[in-house]
């Protein structure tokens, strides 16, 4: 993803790669991920005391995104916004156009989405657009530090057989920017936090097999000019079981969820104090500790 200084970012991901890729997956049903990622909005969204009376969210695959949801106020009914895979009777959505369809959301959530975004700036502030005053916007992506283990195996692999690296896995968000990337689409009180997983695999072919139907393999416009061949991708193989191989004989890979929450701005909202506006001394609240 990019955060531009100015004007329109290049465009980095080959999207069309990414929807044949989820279209294509031969498993059936939720995949580890996207289970994981909606067990945690579910508990997020059951801390939330507001009601929301017209909710959206997004997501890459139609058929994965759920119609309901609850918090601690009640039901919500999601409208579902494919952004990748359509299903029939869902809308769909392609995240790198101006417009957001509908207006006046005061719930939208986002999964799985920023990481194969070029514009990113422009995609929240699309979505803030499309919400009302004080309307909450939640989205989840892949962190940074996810699939570390297999980043290291394949620079090894490849400055072992090549001497240089090609980039092989999507570049993710970095938790620390997370709340800047709210703050400059213009949403308000953004909170950003991260939850980490180490999840196990049999062996490292078959976690590249679900990175590749996640999109998450290589999405990039630009490939390399070497593609891997069969030794490299041994060589990546015996590497990542000498990083991150089990006693058991399966393999660990780190995944980090980042999440982002932001409000649209409005008036009942609260606000930091202008500078020199206390009225109180830190010193009269804390007592002076220099006697005695």
């Amino acid at each position: 993803m990019s955060l531009p200084e100015g004007g329109a970012p290049p465009a980095l991901f080959d999207r069309e790669l990414v929807a044949r890729r989820y279209a294509a997956r031969t498993h059936q049903g939720m995949d580890f991920v996207t289970s994981l990622v909606l067990g945690d909005l579910g508990e997020r969204l059951a801390a939330i005391t507001r009601r929301f009376d017209k909710a959206l969210i997004l997501g890459p695959d139609a058929a994965l995104l759920p119609a309901s949801g609850e918090t601690a106020g009640g039901p919500v009914a999601f409208a579902r916004l494919a952004t990748l895979v359509e299903a029939p009777g869902i809308m769909s959505f392609n995240p790198e156009k101006p417009v957001l369809p509908g207006r006046g959301y005061d719930l939208v959530v986002s999964l799985l989405d920023l990481q194969i975004v070029d514009d990113v700036i422009a995609y929240l502030v699309n979505i803030r657009r499309a919400m009302r005053p004080d309307g909450l916007f939640i989205a989840a992506t892949l962190g940074g530090n996810s699939l570390t283990e297999l980043r290291q195996a394949w620079l090894a692999a490849e400055a072992e057989g090549r001497g240089g690296a090609a980039t092989r896995v999507v570049p993710m968000l970095d938790v620390r920017a997370a709340g800047m990337l709210l703050q400059r689409a213009g949403f308000a009180l953004p909170v950003t936090d991260v939850e980490t997983h180490l999840v196990r695999y049999p062996d490292p072919l078959a976690l590249m097999r679900e990175i590749k139907s996640l999109g998450a393999s290589n999405p990039l416009r630009e490939k390399p000019s070497i593609p891997a061949t069969r030794s490299l991708l041994a060589s990546a193989e015996t590497h990542y079981g000498r990083l991150a191989a089990e006693p058991d004989g399966r393999v660990r890979a780190t995944l980090e969820i980042v999440w982002l929450s932001g409000w649209t701005p409005d008036k009942s909202q609260q606000k930091p104090l202008a500078p020199g506006s206390a009225r109180s001394r830190l010193i009269d609240v804390l007592g002076d500790k220099s006697e005695g």
